[in-house]
């Protein structure tokens, strides 16, 4: 469709109708996202995200010619994400949605059910690896951002629903694309490389979710959690002495817990075992601007880095 296109806007009803079901559901939701702008003296078509990490890899394919707004703001965990009326109303004057799909977001088929604006999927095509525990048992893990290769995948489909939108830039997105795939593979041989040094024993990764599947399977790590995924999920004393038995059996001297959940459970698992509590690990949402992870790139390096010291024995 072309830049000029007007915008596509739900009914009045409509939105008005969406908020009341929302506020009779009782929703508390968090504050709106850190990357919204007013936009009162910008033209330029709005792509709205489910969560910042993807705003942030989309705004590198969109590069100016697009304005990438986040739903979700930082630090907001995505499961369980409760819209609120403002969003639908954001929402219904966007020109794209993004969103990643495989179930990560719950809440979004209610959210864009009433919503005259399209959306793209932006992991469709990627190898999908399966939840082996828990009620998600052999639902596809839904965190393939976690995997550099599988993010240029995303970044295909991105460029490709950004032409669809906005076909005079069509070769700008195609280029912003090539460009950022290649740091994408830079960013993708540097955690292999960072995590290959640890000694077979000290191969494990163990978190609160079970958000690294991805990342495990690039670096050849196995992978153990607490829970499979941070959807109305509090850990259960079985869930821990799982844990505690892996760490102990597998002589794994760190484990970690993600930004968006409280740790409490891993430091429980971390204080039977005798082990450390690694440096937070970052999965959902990117940090402020002046934060350790303020885009996609260096979430990924961080969390490369904190495993590779926190598993050979330098957490400090």
């Amino acid at each position: 469709m072309p830049t000029s296109h007007p915008k596509r806007r739900a009914s009045l009803t409509l939105v008005l109708a969406a908020a009341g079901l929302i506020a009779l559901a009782g929703c508390a939701s968090p504050a709106a996202p850190a990357t919204q702008s007013d936009g009162a003296d910008d033209d330029r078509p709005v792509v709205l995200t489910t969560f910042t990490v993807l705003s942030d890899i989309a705004e590198n394919v969109a590069g100016e010619h697009l304005r990438v707004e986040s739903i979700t703001k930082v630090g907001a965990e995505i499961h369980g994400y409760e819209p609120t009326p403002g969003d639908i109303r954001r929402a219904s004057e966007a020109d794209l949605i993004l969103d990643n799909g495989m179930g990560l977001e719950a809440w979004f088929e209610q959210f864009v059910a009433d919503l005259d604006v399209p959306h793209a999927v932006v992991s469709e095509g990627v190898e999908t690896i399966d939840i082996r525990e828990d009620a998600y048992s052999g639902m596809p893990n839904p965190h393939a951002w976690m995997s550099p290769l599988n993010v240029q995948v995303y970044v295909d489909n991105m460029a490709a629903a950004f032409a669809e939108l906005d076909p005079e830039n069509s070769a700008a997105y195609a280029a912003n694309a090539a460009d950022y795939k290649a740091q994408l593979q830079e960013v993708q041989d540097e955690l292999v490389a960072a995590l290959n040094v640890l000694p077979e024993r000290q191969r494990a990764l163990v978190s609160c979710e079970g958000a690294f599947s991805y990342l495990a399977h690039d670096a050849g790590l196995t992978e153990k959690y607490i829970w499979a995924v941070n959807a109305e999920q509090q850990a259960t004393p079985k869930q821990i002495a799982s844990a505690i038995e892996f760490v102990r059996d597998n002589d794994v001297p760190a484990v970690f817990c993600e930004s968006t959940v409280s740790d409490a459970p891993m430091r429980q698992v971390a204080e039977a075992a005798g082990v450390e509590l690694g440096e937070v690990l970052y999965v959902d949402s990117l940090s402020e601007a002046d934060g350790p992870v303020p885009t996609y790139l260096d979430l990924i390096r961080h969390d490369a880095d904190a495993i590779a010291r926190a598993l050979a024995g330098a957490t400090k």
